[in-house]
């Protein structure tokens, strides 16, 4: 007897409907977030611009807002999300014990964490590059200037090792003191137990905030690391995964195609643009594939807004932090953020 197996591409070649063909894939962990009604998302302990609750619990920031358009598309609502605050040692076991359905926290894509830790990251929703926060009294301009200081950094961070590696190539000597978490390390440079400490330069716009004298404080230019950061998921979900990693891309997509919180409405009844009406599910049906509504990404950009609308309220001009778009513009604005397309 000869028996084949057959994936989701080969069923549907042999004729079977993809309703059929679901049944082949399923995820546990969609199964989980549509039984609980909530969707469970890791994020920083609090760093504005990224991820920051208010006195009243109110979770912002743009890691946030990824969990949001995550929960509309999935859930049909954007408030459907239990943040769980993670430190750096945290995040990872909290990801793998089934704790949280993704983490969306200002964490490095590395191979090594790909190749180790039981994880994927779904694509990148911040170009981040370390530097340094030095008071702008010791004149240091350039990280070579640091040569002879002592930094603080969060322990077991890609920071703590990308600053050790970066002067020890340069036979520059620092002190890299290191401490459970940021607040901590950002508490101790505050009060003067470091000449520095080191960060993504977004990281370093939302700490800085945290200091009692903010004004006296510089983040220097020149960064020395590249590190993009993006949502994570365990392994062993397929199609969880490609449902994390398509509401990114389509939050981005939708930047790039016009489509707006505002407009999205009118976009999806009169847009002629074949991309954007699968993107908004007048046809398609894209969501379907994935086991969700065809109006996913429609809830998750009415709800929540593009890729750009985010940024800018989150840490672009619209916000405290007031970063540039930089590398996070779109390709076609000289920045790096492209998409797939939807076809």
């Amino acid at each position: 007897m000869t028996i084949r197996i057959l994936g989701v591409a080969g069923v549907l070649a042999a004729g079977m409907s993809f309703a059929q063909a679901q049944q082949l894939a399923p995820s546990p962990t969609l199964d989980a977030v549509k039984a609980r009604g909530n969707l469970e998302c890791g994020v920083h302990l609090g760093l504005p611009g990224f991820s920051f609750a208010n006195d009243k619990g109110e979770w912002t920031g743009l890691d946030v807002d990824y969990c949001r358009a995550l929960a509309a598309a999935v859930l049909g609502d954007a408030n459907k999300v239990k943040y769980t605050p993670t430190s750096v040692q945290q995040r990872w076991p909290i990801l793998q014990s089934g704790q949280v359905d993704v983490l969306s926290r200002n964490s490095t894509i590395t191979f090594s964490r790909n190749a180790t830790l039981g994880l994927n990251f779904q694509g990148i929703n911040f170009y981040e590059g370390q530097t340094f926060i030095v008071r702008k009294s010791t004149g240091v301009k350039e990280a070579a200037g640091l040569d002879g200081a002592s930094v603080c950094v969060a322990a077991g961070s890609t920071e703590e090792k990308n600053a050790a590696d970066w002067f020890r190539e340069r036979n520059l000597k620092v002190t890299i003191t290191n401490f459970q978490k940021n607040d901590d390390a950002i508490t101790a440079y505050d009060s003067g137990r470091c000449d520095a400490y080191t960060a993504g330069v977004g990281a370093l716009a939302g700490q800085r905030a945290k200091l009692k004298n903010p004004e006296e404080h510089v983040i220097l230019t020149q960064p020395i690391s590249n590190d993009p950061q993006g949502p994570v998921t365990r392994w062993g979900d397929e199609r969880w995964q490609l449902i994390v990693r398509w509401v990114l891309n389509g939050t981005i997509a939708a930047e790039m195609l016009g489509v707006t919180s505002k407009n999205v409405d009118e976009m999806k009844a009169n847009s002629k643009n074949t991309e954007v009406r699968r993107l908004l599910g007048a046809e398609g049906g894209f969501g379907a594939m994935m086991g969700l509504s065809n109006d996913w990404m429609y809830n998750a950009i009415k709800q929540v807004g593009n890729y750009g609308e985010s940024y800018e309220r989150t840490v672009g001009m619209g916000s405290a932090l007031k970063l540039e778009r930089g590398q996070n513009q779109l390709w076609t604005k000289g920045g790096l953020l492209f998409t797939p397309p939807f076809q």
